[in-house]
């Protein structure tokens, strides 16, 4: 993984130091909070519900297993024992207290680690796929490319204050897992007729208030421009992106505005100003970027191992954590494994400063000591060879980290909710338990198969609901927690915008109403299909009719919103 140079280490340290000072001046009351407030959210701090939150940044979603020991000794230290994994692949602390911030960010910095634009009106965190570098159906690892890109937008001048939150994903792989095309901008990179290196470039997507997905913008762009091309995007939003309303401000209502042709004319005028300026990458710059990235030590070995068959063949409970949490590598011999944060009667994206620490060990022991962080919200060992996948398996079973449920409905995506966040309408982690008993059985959720369900607990769809197979939304209804619920999102190449089937529900209501809809597809589906392919050749009545028709049959006499 990428190691910080010299200037990382004082950009850093620097930043520390100066949050300190305002800090202190902001407890002894020498800045207001309208002064203190843009200064705590440069460096990742929110105030909550209950308390602070302080954000840190996991940039592409790599992690040293030195870096982990440390998130759990500050988790330990500084919060109540343990950290939630979000959909940005970053690490969020729920309850530190103000004056500690400062101090968090010091230990984090002796680990290259910081919090830096994880929030605010900036570029944030770059994202990608979890199985970069190992994927077998990789193009190019975008990692040294992501870095790039990181490094670009740190502190870049012109960008630190647009007109709301700007995400960029990359995404090398030939089925996108970086959830491109919700992005601000989205960077697909692929292999030209030429045989040369491209990238198909989307802008305008995001999830939110108003779900759009991107427009590709560019279809073949020279991989060298790639900073180039989004600093004439961002520009352009820059220029005309609404700062008078927050909920118009995004991008996406700016290229649904002009129009995609319009946005795309003043694109490609900006980008000939600068387009073979001093950002423009060329073979030197991205192999130098790369040095900085460890070369796994592979060794040479067979594609099939007779211990890792044998027991497949006798132990059931191991063949069913192999299916579903074990994904295939690009290196013969070799496995990425991810660790479910998903346990059952657990908040979804919850790790203990226990668990990291296993999770710590079990990547210094099996995977060359660097594990990733996935947007799904579990933690992945990317190079386990596959003659160490049992013991793998049985140490991490021991810890509650091998719950067999990859890809399958209790795998749910989900916010922290009204349980921590001021924004929230509702709770989102209670539902997440609930659903969770309502399929406690293994077997019927491996009958079911692959589905995806998130949550989120506002419109801001931090639990990127609306793409989620089935999506949970919480509204406010005269201060009651109510439910909306969507069917047929998705994310990957083929991604789609969940359709609402109906009026909310009451929490008391929602696993059954997941229930159902469970019902509607064992029903309908056919050749095995997915629970999305057979809302895709069905369409949403049936499931609604269902849905509404027990609900109906079942009601309390509570009104629906």
């Amino acid at each position: 993984m990428y190691k910080y140079d010299a200037l990382d280490h004082q950009i850093v340290n620097e930043r520390v130091a100066q949050f300190r000072d305002q800090t202190r001046r902001y407890l002894a009351g020498e800045l207001n909070d309208d002064e203190f407030r843009p200064l705590r959210l440069q460096n990742g701090l929110y105030i909550q519900r209950h308390a602070p939150m302080l954000r840190i940044a996991i940039p592409y979603g790599t992690l040293s297993s030195k870096q982990l020991r440390k998130l759990a000794d500050i988790a330990q230290s500084f919060d109540k024992g343990y950290g939630h994994f979000s959909t940005r692949q970053n690490l969020q602390l729920n309850w530190p207290k103000l004056e500690d911030v400062p101090d968090i960010l010091a230990e984090l910095a002796t680990v290259e680690m910081h919090a830096i634009q994880t929030s605010g009106n900036c570029i944030r965190n770059i994202t990608t796929d979890q199985f970069a570098g190992v994927a077998p159906d990789e193009i190019l690892d975008p990692r040294a490319m992501a870095e790039i890109m990181r490094q670009w937008s740190t502190f870049h001048p012109e960008f630190a204050l647009l007109p709301r939150k700007f995400k960029i994903a990359v995404s090398g792989t030939q089925q996108d897992r970086a959830l491109v095309q919700a992005h601000d901008i989205g960077l697909q990179f692929y292999f030209d007729d030429a045989g040369q290196m491209a990238i198909q470039v989307w802008v305008g997507g995001g999830l939110g208030r108003t779900p759009i997905l991107g427009t590709v913008i560019r279809e073949h762009l020279p991989w060298q421009h790639a900073l180039t091309y989004c600093e004439a995007i961002i520009r352009v939003y820059n220029l005309h992106g609404r700062r008078d309303n927050a909920f118009k401000a995004r991008i996406k209502i700016l290229v649904k505005a002009l129009g995609i042709d319009e946005f795309r004319r003043q694109v490609e005028e900006e980008w000939q100003h600068i387009k073979d300026g001093p950002n423009t990458i060329d073979e030197q710059e991205l192999k130098r970027v790369g040095q900085y990235f460890d070369v796994m030590p592979y060794q040479q070995l067979p594609a099939h191992d007779a211990s890792f068959d044998a027991a497949i063949s006798s132990n059931p409970a191991f063949a069913a954590w192999v299916k579903r949490c074990v994904h295939a590598h690009k290196q013969p011999g070799y496995r990425a494994v991810t660790l479910s944060l998903k346990p059952h009667g657990k908040a979804p994206g919850d790790a203990t400063s226990e668990q990291m620490r296993v999770v710590a060990d079990l990547a210094d022991a099996y995977s060359f000591a660097e594990l990733r962080v996935s947007h799904e919200q579990n933690l992945i060992l990317t190079d386990v060879k596959l003659s160490d996948l049992l013991p793998l398996w049985e140490k991490a079973r021991a810890a509650g980290l091998a719950t067999p449920n990859i890809g399958l409905l209790t795998d749910i995506i989900c916010c922290p909710g009204g349980d921590f966040c001021s924004l929230a309408n509702a709770k989102s982690i209670p539902i997440a338990e609930a659903i969770q008993r309502q399929f406690d059985n293994l077997d019927y959720l491996h009958d079911i198969g692959d589905i995806e369900l998130n949550i989120s607990g506002c419109m801001n769809a931090c639990g990127h609901h609306h793409v989620g197979h089935i999506g949970i939304l919480g509204v406010d209804k005269d201060g009651s927690e109510w439910y909306q619920v969507t069917i047929g999102g998705k994310q990957g190449n083929d991604a789609s915008i969940g359709t609402v089937i109906g009026p909310s529900f009451s929490a008391e209501e929602m696993p059954g109403v997941v229930q159902r809809l469970i019902e509607v597809y064992l029903r309908e589906r056919q050749d095995e299909e997915r629970f999305i392919d057979t809302v895709r050749r069905i369409g949403v009545d049936p499931f609604k009719q269902h849905v509404y028709a027990k609900s109906a049959e079942q009601d309390t006499g509570v009104a629906h919103v």
